[in-house]
C-alpha cells in the first residue's frame, strides 16, 4: 500500500470563511469592548485610558489563542503560563460583561420583555466567547488554506539521543533497526492518513520503543523519499 502525500489535499478556503470569521470576531470583540468601556468607567479609569481597558482584557483573550496552539507542544510550564494567562483573561472579561448586563437590566424599568439577570448574565458573555472562537477558527482555516505543517515536537530530555545503527550508545544497543522504524511509521502513516513527523514518534512511543532526534529525522527522510518516489511512479503509470 503506498504511503499518503506528506501534504495531503485540502479543502478549498475561500475569501467568504475568511470574511466571515472576521465578522463574528469583530462583532464579538465590539459588544465586549462596549461593556467592558462601560466598566472601566465604573471603576474610575480616567480620560482616554479607559479605551484602552477593554484592549487589554480581549487583547489577551485574542493573542492567547494563537498563542496556545503555537506553544502546544512546548514544556508543560510553559503551555501552562498561557493557559493561566488565557483563563485570567476570559474570566475576567466574561465576569465584566455579565455584571454590566446584569447591572442594567436591574434599573432597567419593566417593559414588554424583561429577562431575569442569570438569562442576562449568560447571553452577555457570547461576545467574549464568540471573540476567542473566532480569532481560533481563523488562525486553524489560514493554516489549512496555506498549507501550513503542524509544529513538530523537538527531542524531549527523557529520550537519548543515539547513535546511527549499528552504533551503541553506553553499552546499549539501539532498540530498534532503522527498517522496523520505518514499518512502524509506515503503518501509523496510512492508519492515520498522513505522514508526519509527530504521528511516526506516537507510533514508535505506542510500540514501548525510544527514539533519538537524530534516528528520527533519518526514519523521516526515508519515509518521505520513499513517499515522494510511490507518488512519481503512480503519476507515470496514470
Amino acid at each position: 500500500m503506498a504511503l499518503p502525500s506528506a501534504h495531503p489535499a485540502r479543502h478549498r478556503v475561500t475569501a467568504w470563511d475568511r470574511a466571515a470569521v472576521v465578522a463574528l470576531g469583530a462583532a464579538g470583540c465590539a459588544l465586549s469592548y462596549d461593556a467592558l468601556q462601560q466598566m472601566a468607567v465604573a471603576i474610575h479609569v480616567r480620560g482616554f485610558l479607559m479605551y484602552l481597558f477593554p484592549l487589554v482584557i480581549d487583547g489577551f483573550i485574542a493573542y492567547s489563542v494563537r498563542a496556545l496552539l503555537v506553544l502546544r507542544t512546548a514544556p508543560f510550564r510553559a503551555r501552562l503560563y498561557v493557559w493561566t494567562l488565557f483563563g485570567a483573561a476570559t474570566i475576567a472579561s466574561i465576569w465584566a460583561n455579565a455584571l454590566h448586563a446584569v447591572r442594567l437590566n436591574e434599573q432597567a424599568p419593566a417593559g414588554i420583555l424583561h429577562l431575569g439577570n442569570g438569562t442576562v448574565g449568560i447571553l452577555s458573555t457570547v461576545a467574549p466567547l464568540a471573540l476567542a472562537g473566532a480569532v481560533h477558527l481563523h488562525i486553524l482555516i489560514t493554516r489549512e488554506a496555506t498549507g501550513t505543517p503542524s509544529p513538530e515536537p523537538a527531542p524531549t530530555p527523557d529520550v537519548p539521543t543515539e547513535q546511527p545503527d549499528p552504533a551503541r550508545r553506553n553499552g546499549r544497543p539501539a532498540d530498534a533497526t532503522i527498517d522496523q522504524l520505518m514499518e512502524i511509521g509506515h503503518i501509523a502513516a496510512v492508519e492515520y492518513g498522513r505522514l508526519s513527523r509527530a504521528v511516526v514518534l506516537q507510533a514508535i512511543r505506542d510500540k514501548g520503543l525510544k527514539v533519538g532526534g537524530e534516528r528520527l529525522t533519518e526514519v523521516m527522510t526515508a519515509l518521505r523519499t520513499e513517499a515522494d518516489t510511490t507518488s512519481e511512479t503512480d503519476l507515470a503509470a496514470g
